[in-house]
């Protein structure tokens, strides 16, 4: 980027044509006059460069004076550069590992499956956002604090399996309260806990409705979704005859659910497939998106010196010239 910073003084560059009109009459009036008879003995004489220096040396002048006004005017050439602020959302993944979730009505396999796509998905779509992960089943477990390593996130999610027997069950509140924990420090404008399950509260010793008050204290928003078809859904169980499917009644406490959600400011949703379930994720990224304030401001750099120089270097290679090579005899 290129501008002037006075381009006032360029006006003075319309004086220019005025002025190398008087200095070339001004020259054509200094040549030497010398009377001849007859002009024919000169009309094919070699013009030297010196001669025809000495005849357009005024132009060397008109250049210098140029040069001086452009360097009045201060040529700047300048950086465009932005400054960007962005105010980033702590994010809690909180995830039912009960083994309900290994209820086949989801794809590409499960529920477990389904839901481990899909909150990758959204975390590759975040950016300047902290997340972390919270599993819980008859008890909660922490598994990664919050952090911009997308990277392990996605790794610790891919690692993720169902609950062991000894440790079935849904502990909502559990759950919870174990992401307020981690939630509660935080300086992050926008605080948000994602909590999905496709049970009932029925384990745990924090009630939900508590750990959900706690929560909104602390300025957490909740959205909770309830997974799982509606009626019934085929599940793997263990029986003394080895793996059998079975089919399941889908119970969700719906109810809790949108409780926990209006408690905090947050929204309930229920997803009856992984298309609804990926639409869910999409819907809560669109709303809670970083804040991005982008400012531009251009960074200068004075350009007149050189002007000036180049004015300097010419005008003294003209009093030189003038005075030594093209000097004229008196």
């Amino acid at each position: 980027m290129f501008r002037f910073h006075d381009p006032h003084y360029l006006y003075l560059l319309l004086v220019l044509p005025v002025l190398g009109y008087y200095l070339w009459k001004w020259g054509r009036h200094q040549l030497g006059r010398m009377a001849y008879s007859t002009l024919q003995f000169f009309q094919h004489s070699p013009q030297t460069l010196r001669t025809f220096l000495a005849k357009f040396l005024w132009i060397v002048r008109l250049l210098v004076l140029a040069l001086l006004v452009i360097a009045l005017a201060r040529p700047q050439s300048g950086m465009q550069l932005q400054e960007v602020t962005t105010e980033g959302i702590d994010i809690m993944l909180v995830m039912d590992v009960s083994t309900s979730m290994l209820a086949e009505d989801f794809q590409p396999a499960n529920r477990i499956q389904a839901s481990k796509m899909v909150a990758t998905e959204f975390i590759q779509g975040r950016k300047n956002d902290r997340v972390g992960v919270v599993i819980f089943a008859g008890e909660a477990f922490p598994q990664c604090p919050l952090t911009l390593d997308y990277g392990v996130v996605m790794e610790i999610i891919d690692r993720i399996q169902v609950a062991p027997p000894e440790w079935d069950g849904t502990a909502i509140g559990n759950g919870i309260a174990t992401a307020v924990a981690r939630l509660k420090d935080s300086k992050a404008k926008s605080k948000v806990v994602i909590l999905l399950t496709d049970g009932v509260n029925n384990a745990g010793e924090v009630d939900p409705m508590t750990a959900a008050e706690i929560a909104s204290t602390f300025g957490i928003r909740i959205y909770t979704i309830g997974v799982g078809s509606t009626g019934y859904a085929i599940m793997p169980r263990q029986t003394p005859w080895g793996t059998q499917k079975v089919r399941v009644r889908v119970e969700i406490d719906e109810d809790l659910l949108k409780r926990i959600a209006q408690q905090t400011g947050g929204l309930y949703f229920r997803a009856t497939d992984t298309q609804k379930l990926r639409a869910i994720y999409q819907q809560i990224g669109e709303m809670e998106k970083t804040k991005i304030e982008v400012k531009e401001f251009t960074r200068y750099r004075e350009k007149y010196l050189l002007y000036a120089a180049l004015a300097f270097a010419l005008l003294i290679g003209e009093i030189i010239l003038q005075n030594t090579w093209l000097r004229r005899i008196p």
